[in-house]
């Protein structure tokens, strides 16, 4: 077995590129750079494009035009990036475009600190967009997941024809691990499914038995036509309010709807444990010592770590924490996704942990609220 090192940046780059990705736009930024730097010296060799561009808005508009002409890309930022995108999210959206736009998470508000990691950005990613239709985040906690679930962000994107975010943090893309790339998990590719031949081709008609339209790339030789405007399943605009609905419903069960089929998750589910402790992240690190120690001391907490965040995998919190009296949830904010588990779990005591101060959450300060 031939083992390197990589950072979790370096595994993001090399599973974009497995999975089929040809096109990556961005502009520098701390601690999101080593993504482009990387992608500058895979891709153009194999024939790929790799562009920097004046600011992270032109970098998204690339990418969406990249994939509106058929190619799988990616673009890589950080808060006060994503901050900027808003508009060119809402788009992707609205116009099914497959896109994976990835978050090193850095310390904020505003440039906050480009040093430090958190994950601070977990609603924003959700909800920058305007109309709040659904989108899917995927969350690495280390290496190895940055490398996994980047096809699956990509395979994802293909599938539900949307873009899918990957929620890294300072701390899992600059920490370098010794890892096989060869060894890993990696899913069979998927690609964007072709509309039925033999009728007219209507943009935004869901397939046959789906909720996802086919795709067919711009400039070639079907008219396609793509609007940021509310529109019928022939592209064309609509003010019809029968018609809107129709559109919008489909746009949010397509996700809604799947979300068991790629709740992905780490469980260690102790028996007779009356305590889940519930993360995502770099933090998970430290929930794993815990949950660890407490095992050998006799005294065994249950933990669940969460690799997809949206959709809320409801599911999947719910039965992990079917036997247990207390959920203690930690992040590293002041308390984001917290209130989605209290959402789920109702009859639950929900306890947050939170930290936001570019620290990591430290095992012991984990092991003392999970015992308190």
């Amino acid at each position: 077995m031939r083992l390197s090192l990589y950072e979790g940046n370096d595994a993001i780059a090399w599973a974009a590129y497995q999975a089929g990705c040809r096109f990556f736009a961005g502009y520098p930024i701390t601690p999101a750079t080593s993504i482009y730097n990387n992608m500058l010296k895979i891709l153009p060799p194999m024939g790929g494009t790799v562009l920097q561009t004046e600011d992270e808005i032109a970098a998204m508009g690339y990418c969406i035009g990249a994939s509106m002409a058929g190619l799988k890309a990616m673009t890589a930022t950080s808060g006060p990036g994503i901050s900027l995108c808003s508009e060119q999210i809402s788009f992707a959206i609205g116009s099914e475009i497959p896109l994976v736009i990835v978050d090193v998470q850095r310390l904020g508000p505003s440039t906050g600190s480009a040093t430090k990691g958190a994950d601070g950005d977990v609603q924003f990613i959700r909800w920058g967009n305007s109309g709040g239709l659904p989108v899917i985040v995927l969350a690495p906690v280390d290496v190895k997941d940055c490398f996994t679930l980047t096809m699956h962000a990509f395979n994802l994107a293909e599938v539900y024809r949307c873009p899918v975010f990957i929620a890294s943090n300072k701390e899992i893309a600059q920490t370098r691990e010794s890892i096989n790339l060869e060894s890993l998990e990696r899913p069979d590719i998927i690609d964007r499914l072709m509309p039925p031949s033999g009728g007219p081709f209507l943009p935004f008609q869901s397939l046959p038995e789906k909720d996802v339209p086919g795709f067919l790339p711009i400039g070639g030789k079907v008219i396609v036509r793509q609007t940021s405007s509310t529109h019928g399943v022939n592209g064309y605009i609509t003010t019809d309010p029968d018609e809107i609905a129709t559109m919008i419903e489909r746009m949010n069960r397509k996700i809604k709807t799947e979300i068991d089929r790629f709740s992905f998750a780490e469980s260690l589910i102790e028996p007779g444990a009356e305590t889940l402790i519930l993360t995502y992240g770099v933090t998970a690190r430290a929930a794993r010592a815990v949950y660890r120690d407490l095992k050998t001391e006799g005294n065994p907490i249950s933990l669940l770590i969460l690799k997809t965040l949206w959709p809320v995998p409801e599911n999947l919190i719910y039965k992990n924490a079917e036997k247990v009296k207390r959920v203690v949830v930690v992040e590293m904010n002041l308390g984001q996704y917290v209130r989605e588990v209290e959402r789920v779990l109702k009859d639950k005591k929900v306890v947050f942990l939170g930290q936001m101060d570019g620290r990591l959450i430290s095992p012991n300060r984990i092991k003392e609220v999970a015992l308190g």
